[in-house]
């Protein structure tokens, strides 16, 4: 196989694009001119190899599955607007965003340019490793080769997720509750500073800090030392990873590659998603955590591995250990290792909070003193009918299709940007509305999805085996009862329940997964509600702004 090869010099010349940004991203921490060089010779080399080992796959879908690809190319063209569109919005606001940040200096090109031109000096070991009688032998390429679909939507959104949370906190934003009643503030200190102590001394999340705390410190070790810049990553990094989980579960279980990539797109371009990708908070992290633990029941994984993913959920935030619990219950349906399962969470969470506040001297009050709960009480209401409406509203609508939010001017030197206002302080219960004729009519299009689907579960009830859908719904039920009392603006939470909406509907539309009509449909649909969610980015973008020099 000779260097000229076409695939070769194909991948070399895709890879050009890509490594210009992320080189502009890595420049930032990689300066000097050997560092610089060596990192973009890297970068590229690796890109380099994917590109080459994944075009046969590319040529044989195109090949064999046409249509399909066409559908493909058509969802990335519009992924790739909505990325182009948020960097150019984004660069309206120079207050809050810098898009030299994500480019390369002059004086850095020359550098970029001898990386990429060094890279013919490699091939040789490229094509070492692209042997046909040892790439099928490795278990990465033929991991990449299965799920190559889900891991380029991941990549797409994990690059729209990063532009996003570079954006909403940076230091300036020295107060919390400015989105969605989201402690972006306190998690920002805690995860990339040394500052680590909860200020609102709360215990429901007791282990938080040596779950994350490491993460941050491993990509901070590649962005030298930057755990500003590595909580960045780390938090896209989570949204990324929860649409490529979402992707692979709904490929295997209904088993269509591209009505995957379809609702997974739906999922990563959903409300809930583009805002707690961009938010420094815990809930992309139990949302990944729950979606992890779905896969690892879905392929019957061993106990002790259900074990360690409890373990998190409940170290990050304990109700969510809730989840898990009913998962493995009607998943599994075996009490006996269900009880077996909590029995051993149960033994392990005390000495892992002991470990937390060992590692992490003062940082939180222990789980398990009662007395620290207290505090909990401001963000309790009385259930009624309309928060009922309001809830079921923000779950099952605002979620995915993003209305025009509540702009308050409150205690905080910011206007707050929120979906859903408790009643507080006698002030009236409040929550977002559909203003625009996109958004109403995109979320009117959501309902009819929501009813297709329905009606389509109820038809097949006896016939299938319903136990994820049986569980999905528990885990909704479970979440409206929680919040029914719980939370001023219950946005906050989407995560926890808008997977398993999206999930439950991608298994209840799954008869129609082969029909073209459908796939056009929600193709469609992700390019329009792509539109209507660039608005709420926008939103945030104009009202922050105002405070931001």
């Amino acid at each position: 196989m000779r260097l000229t090869s076409k695939r070769l010099i194909l991948a070399w010349l895709i890879s050009a694009p890509f490594g210009y940004f992320g080189m502009g991203y890595l420049s930032n921490f990689y300066s000097t001119p050997f560092g610089f060089t060596l990192a973009a010779l890297i970068l590229h080399f690796g890109m380099l190899l994917f590109l080459y080992l994944t075009l046969p796959m590319v040529n044989l879908r195109l090949q064999s599955k046409l249509f399909d690809m066409g559908i493909a190319l058509a969802l990335f063209i519009a992924l790739s607007a909505f990325m182009w569109t948020l960097f150019k919005m984004a660069g309206q606001f120079p207050s809050l965003f810098d898009a030299a940040f994500y480019l390369l200096e002059a004086d850095q090109f020359i550098y970029f340019a001898i990386a990429f031109f060094l890279l013919p000096l490699l091939t040789g070991r490229v094509l070492s490793l692209a042997k046909e009688q040892k790439k099928t032998q490795t278990r990465l390429y033929t991991f990449v080769g299965e799920n190559l679909a889900g891991l380029a939507v991941a990549a797409f959104f994990f690059s729209i997720y990063l532009i996003s949370v570079s954006i909403f906190n940076q230091p300036a934003f020295n107060s919390d509750d400015i989105f969605f009643d989201a402690d972006s503030n306190l998690w920002r200190w805690r995860f990339a500073t040394p500052d680590y102590r909860d200020y609102y001394w709360r215990s429901v999340h007791p282990f938080v800090l040596i779950i994350i705390r490491p993460l941050v410190v491993l990509i901070a070790f590649f962005l030298k030392g930057d755990t500003l810049h590595a909580t960045f990553v780390l938090v896209a990094f989570m949204g990324a990873l929860c649409v490529f989980l979402v992707w692979y579960f709904v490929k295997h279980v209904v088993g269509n590659s591209l009505y995957a990539l379809l609702i997974a797109s739906v999922f990563g371009a959903s409300a809930a998603q583009l805002v707690f990708s961009s938010l420094i908070e815990t809930y992309i992290f139990l949302a990944a955590t729950a979606l992890v633990f779905l896969i690892l029941l879905l392929k019957d994984k061993p106990l002790f591995l259900l074990v360690i993913t409890g373990l998190v959920a409940f170290g990050i935030t304990i109700s969510n250990f809730g989840q898990t619990a009913i998962a493995h219950l009607l998943i599994k349906r075996d009490i006996k290792q269900w009880v077996k399962y909590g029995l051993i969470v149960a033994a392990l969470v005390v000495p892992l909070t002991l470990l937390n506040n060992f590692v992490y001297p003062n940082s939180q009050p222990y789980f398990f003193d009662l007395s620290s709960y207290e505090s909990e009480g401001h963000n309790s209401f009385p259930p009624s009918v309309q928060r009922g409406v309001y809830l079921a509203r923000v779950m099952f609508l605002h979620s995915i299709v993003a209305p025009e939010p509540l702009i308050l001017k409150e205690e905080i030197p910011f206007l707050k940007v929120w979906m859903f206002r408790a009643s507080i302080k006698k002030d009236p219960m409040r929550i977002a509305q559909y203003e625009s004729w996109l958004g109403t009519s995109l979320a009117y299009t959501w309902l009819a999805l929501i009813f297709l689907g329905g009606a389509l579960f109820l038809k097949n009830l006896w016939r299938d085996d319903n136990h994820f859908q049986f569980t999905l719904i528990l885990i909704l039920l479970f979440n409206f009862v929680l919040h029914l009392r719980y939370g001023k603006d219950v946005f906050l939470y989407s995560t926890n329940w808008t997977y398993a909406v999206i999930l439950f509907l991608a298994l209840a539309w799954g008869e129609l997964a082969n029909k073209r009509w459908f796939q056009i449909s929600l193709l469609v649909f992700v390019a329009l509600l792509l539109m209507n969610n660039s608005q709420l980015i926008y939103t945030m973008l104009s009202a922050s702004a105002l405070h931001i020099k």
